[in-house]
């Protein structure tokens, strides 16, 4: 997998539907162990809640748990998972926390319900794009560092570190495809006097 959309935020949104309260969170996470503990934070935070619904999805291994909480069984949980896989994210957790007001919603209207604070949640985490970058160095000569840095940018680049000694020597991200483009690129401006080196890779936002 060479990229992936997650949440980029910590977040929340709510709204009311017959006087029930649904509050919809998010927040990126990693591991199980994450996605449980930020369920038993919200609920710990909302205690006194009717329901707090959640589902999560996982990159690694793919991993996809939800819970109705005490609601109709597949009015709830399900829902929500399904805004995340719809929505093609990984590595969030959502939990729907409802207070009651006293008007019964039935079936149809609890999916609904859930289903939208799911994708309240997720549009107030902010979905992005995470993509797998190679983690670029390239030693110059000062004379060269004033062309170097905007051909980095041009090609998609981004500066992470500059080392100035005896020569110059800049660290930067660009995405994976871009490589090989950016070293043909590099070579032709300084008429093959400069390379660069691919020293790492990691996700990084789009």
């Amino acid at each position: 997998m060479s990229s992936y959309k997650t949440i980029k935020n910590r977040s929340q949104d709510e709204f009311v539907v017959k006087k029930s309260r649904f509050i919809g969170y998010v927040c990126p996470v990693k591991t199980e162990d994450e996605a449980k503990a930020f369920i038993e934070e919200i609920k710990k935070k909302h205690w006194d809640a009717t329901h707090n619904v959640w589902a999560y999805s996982l990159r690694e291994g793919m991993i996809r748990r939800f819970s109705d909480d005490g609601e109709p069984q597949g009015t709830a949980g399900i829902p929500t998972l399904d805004v995340i896989l719809k929505e093609d994210v990984v590595d969030c957790c959502v939990v729907g926390t409802r207070y009651f007001g006293g008007i019964l919603l039935g079936g149809g209207g609890l999916v609904r319900a859930y289903s939208h604070t799911a994708k309240i949640a997720l549009d107030a985490g902010g979905i992005i794009t995470m993509a797998l970058c190679k983690i670029v160095r390239v030693q110059a000569d000062y004379n060269f560092y004033g062309r170097l840095v905007p051909l980095i940018c041009e090609e998609g680049g981004i500066v992470e570190d500059t080392v100035f000694a005896d020569n110059v020597e800049v660290t930067f991200r660009i995405p994976e495809e871009d490589v090989n483009r950016f070293e043909a690129r590099l070579v032709d401006v300084s008429n093959g006097r400069f390379h660069s080196e691919v020293i790492d890779e990691k996700f990084c936002e789009l």
